[in-house]
């Protein structure tokens, strides 16, 4: 069996490994229309902040891992079309030019997205990155000790935004953060969280101009401003966070796109192309919590998606429909560490579905332990009214509480209510938690118990 995949980075690279451990009779080849296979965006902010061994080790993997193995990874080679009917793609070599002709037995689709680019005036001025991929984050690496860089205003105030908000405030920059939405962080945590967060960034010298809309960038070659409906930002650079595209314009007419251009796939994720599979960020996945499709831009769930593909790539009728992903996610804002998973305010409302939420907070180990030792903790449980089943949940403390976030995802996948919540049997010593451990105490207080 021949398998062409494109795209190297999460779902290609998990995919060409599912296939060496499942079948020694296939041939796997890659192509990759970047010059670096493959960078991890997601490891940006440590390489940034010198977190890492080098640039070049924030990757997923090395070509010569796979081509060790009998894989071809073909980097600078673009997919341009495929023919379903003749089961062959098109590939132009972006170094020379040569366009060829491969065949293929099963095709699958890691396209991947890009960063959205602002369609208003000005935004093709110098100064105006992105914070994802290797050669961006090289050019962010050189303006952090640039001395004519002062004012850095990032649009966007989603996680890769506030990493890069955090980034250029530590290297002593004056930054902004603006977004249309009007709470920071607010499409991924519940405002009980955000309230917490908005006055840390703040007190870190990060200012917030949400709820504008930009209208455009001012200055002449370089960016000297972000124009938006009430003001203009002073800038000397603008990192723009403000959502992904997907990479699906050689797409159309091939397979079916949502009007957002992603490619749609089955309960099995299957295109409407015949043996044509799609995964990663250019895909909506099923949302276990809520039961219908939804973004989930992650590493974590490429990977998902594409172990379930192989493993039913040569089956003509699958019977095990594709269970879902979460989008279970954390990140740290200075001191705060925080994790979700599952259905918040905003992913709830997006997908039609009603929650019920409960924000509990206390300390992490008993209160004879002392303050230094012994964290403010906070947990928001979304769940469902009538059957107390859990559909969602964020932790977050200055202690790294985000392993947590774990037992919340596996409680949502395995269909846990609040009452298996509330006794679950974990872990007692007063050094580490308390008799009642901090997810027991959370959904006892959702359920209105008295608090231990």
């Amino acid at each position: 069996m021949k398998v062409i995949i494109v795209g190297a980075s999460h779902g290609g690279h998990q995919s060409a490994l599912e296939l060496l451990d499942k079948d020694q009779d296939v041939e796997v080849t890659i192509y990759e229309k970047g010059d670096f296979v493959s960078f991890l965006s997601c490891g940006m902010q440590l390489f940034l902040e010198d977190k890492v061994t080098g640039v070049d080790d924030v990757r997923n993997f090395r070509p010569e891992d796979l081509t060790s193995r009998g894989v071809k990874v073909k980097s600078q080679h673009e997919v341009t079309h495929f023919d379903a009917a003749k089961k062959e793609v098109i590939v132009k070599n972006l170094v020379t030019g040569e366009i060829k002709t491969d065949r293929y037995d099963k095709l699958i689709l890691s396209s991947g997205v890009t960063p959205a680019a602002l369609s208003v005036a000005g935004a093709d001025k110098g100064n105006i990155f992105f914070m994802r991929g290797r050669a961006w984050a090289l050019k962010l690496k050189e303006k952090m000790s640039d001395p004519t860089v002062q004012r850095v205003v990032v649009i966007g105030s989603g996680y890769i935004g506030v990493e890069a908000a955090e980034v250029f405030a530590k290297a002593g920059k004056q930054v902004t953060i603006v977004d249309m939405i009007d709470r920071l962080l607010g499409n991924y945590l519940d405002k009980e969280m955000t309230d917490i967060l908005t006055p840390v960034v703040e007190t870190n010298g990060i200012a917030l101009t949400l709820g504008e809309t930009i209208t455009g960038f001012t200055g002449d070659d370089a960016v000297t401003g972000v124009e938006t409906q009430n003001s203009v930002l002073p800038a000397d650079l603008v990192i723009v966070a403000a959502g992904v595209t997907p990479n699906t314009a050689w797409l159309e007419g091939l397979v079916d796109l949502t009007p957002h251009g992603q490619i749609q796939v089955d309960e099995y994720l299957r295109t409407s192309a015949p043996d044509v599979y799609a995964v990663g960020d250019a895909i909506l996945p099923l949302n276990i919590a809520s039961g219908r499709p939804a973004p989930a831009a992650l590493a974590s769930t490429a990977r998902r998606e594409a172990r379930y593909v192989v493993r039913h790539l040569d089956s003509a009728s699958p019977t095990e429909k594709f269970r879902g992903v979460l989008g279970t996610s954390a990140l740290a804002v200075f001191d705060y560490k925080f994790a979700m998973t599952g259905l918040n305010d905003f992913s709830a409302a997006r997908s039609g579905v009603t929650v019920t939420g409960s924000f509990f907070e206390d300390t992490l180990r008993p209160s004879f332990v002392k303050n230094d030792g012994n964290a403010t903790v906070y947990v928001k449980l979304n769940f469902d009214a009538a059957t107390h089943r859990i559909l969602g949940g964020q932790v977050m403390s200055t202690y790294d509480v985000t392993a947590q976030i774990n037992v919340l995802a596996l409680a949502i996948t395995t269909g846990l209510t609040l009452e298996d919540l509330a006794e679950a049997d974990f872990f007692f010593q007063p050094g580490f938690d308390r008799q009642w451990s901090l997810l027991n105490l959370a959904a006892q207080a959702a359920l209105g118990e008295t608090k231990f």
